[in-house]
């Protein structure tokens, strides 16, 4: 141990009459080390609601819809070939999008019917996955009686306010409608309950329901041909915009157009990055906090050692020995404090992600849970960040130290 580190360890470490410098000191230790915790816990939790919220937007929405400002795409089967040929495209399904009503002696509620594909839908959407009671198969007819009532799927919180469940029926009402002497008259269809899913987002779960795409094109009026668009699923979902510019290249452009998740879900993104910014800039401040104590304490140990730096630069000691000393203090708090931070912040995040031990309420978020994923980026700048504030606080009470004339601070003893 060299003589620099060996003094800095004794007043680290100071006994009866300095303990209150040690008290100081332990503060220090503690206020950097809550607020590297507090940072590491936030970010993940914020890093964690990002991924979640974006694996369930893009399991329940594709990475790329191609869509028309026409009635609808016609050729959707030579469109969805097209696109699989661009490189980074690995699935490629058309669908429908509607919204009616569902109702049972339970109540009504109104939904988004979409109509797909259950052939090619897997490849491209979650709903497969998702599924606690039936699959994505049972739409084809393979579920209840043939040339019965056409296969429906719900969302588990709208089949627990509806009360059905698998094999259950409902009514669809339509607004493609008919035109009767009374008047425009609303369709009213009955679907059978084929399967339940749940996505684990409450907006979803209560307001989505899926059809067959052939079922959706009768009960919306549509031709055998006609769909909305086709969406797609890309390999790196990070680069869904430049596939999705080179996948609009291919087809063309009016009346056809292409739009990725990015652009689709940009605004609830760019609040999500805001918001973690934000409460960034907040928690740097609790680290700051504790860097100014570790200010603090070094400052009044300087005060307490004058005599004791006296007499070690009388008896051959260098300022920049003693500079050193009290460098190496304040950065042994630091690393202490960034320490008991990362331990504490870790083992937090890790019993969040095992237990998940804080549920949120349903309705007002899009999550079951509090999520959490750790950033090894993240860490890392903040364990730098942390040391590098620590070290930057030694710089004062350490110069201040070093200046200190023996002759003076020794005059009056």
């Amino acid at each position: 141990m060299s003589f620099e580190s060996f003094i800095a360890l004794r007043y680290l470490l100071a006994r009866r009459k300095q303990a209150f410098i040690s008290v100081i000191s332990l503060m220090s230790v503690l206020g950097v080390a809550i607020g590297v915790a507090a940072l590491i816990v936030v970010l993940g939790v914020m890093n964690g609601m990002s991924k979640d919220l974006r694996d369930k937007i893009l399991g329940v929405n594709a990475h790329l819809i191609v869509g028309s400002l026409e009635a609808g795409i016609r050729d959707y089967q030579g469109l969805a070939d097209e696109a699989l040929k661009v490189p980074g495209v690995l699935g490629a399904t058309p669908f429908i999008y509607a919204e009616v009503m569902v109702s049972t002696r339970q109540g009504s509620k109104g939904v988004v019917l979409r109509g797909i594909d259950p052939a090619s839908a897997g490849s491209v959407l979650s709903v497969g996955r998702d599924m606690v009671e039936g699959s994505l198969e049972d739409l084809n007819g393979g579920f209840g009686p043939a040339g019965g009532p056409p296969g429906i799927l719900v969302g588990l919180e709208l089949a627990n306010r509806l009360g059905v469940r698998r094999g259950s029926l409902l009514h669809v009402l339509t607004p493609s409608g008919r035109s009767t002497a009374a008047g425009f008259t609303p369709e009213v269809v009955t679907a059978r309950v084929a399967g339940v899913f749940k996505t684990g987002m409450w907006e979803y779960d209560s307001s989505l329901a899926y059809a067959s795409l052939a079922e959706t094109q009768r009960l919306m009026g549509f031709s055998s041909d006609l769909v909305t668009g086709v969406e797609m699923r890309v390999a790196d979902v990070d680069r869904a915009d430049a596939v999705g510019r080179e996948l609009a290249a291919r087809i063309g452009g009016y009346p056809l157009y292409v739009r990725d998740w990015k652009e689709m879900n940009r605004s609830l993104y760019e609040a999500l990055a805001l918001e973690k910014a934000g409460i960034t800039v907040i928690l740097v401040m609790i680290v700051l906090v504790g860097t100014f104590s570790i200010v603090t304490s070094l400052v009044m140990l300087v005060m307490e050692k004058t005599r004791d730096i006296a007499i070690l630069m009388s008896m051959g000691a260098r300022r920049r020995s003693i500079r050193r000393i009290f460098m190496l203090q304040g950065t042994l708090i630091g690393a202490m404090g960034t320490g008991l931070g990362f331990t504490l912040g870790l083992s937090l995040c890790l019993l969040l992600k095992k237990y998940q031990f804080i549920r949120l309420p349903k309705g007002i978020y899009s999550l079951d849970y509090l999520p959490v994923l750790l950033n090894w980026v993240d860490l890392t700048a903040i364990g730098v960040g942390a040391m590098l504030l620590c070290f930057l606080a030694t710089i004062y009470p350490a110069r201040q130290a070093a200046r200190l004339m023996p002759a003076e601070a020794l005059r009056y003893e």
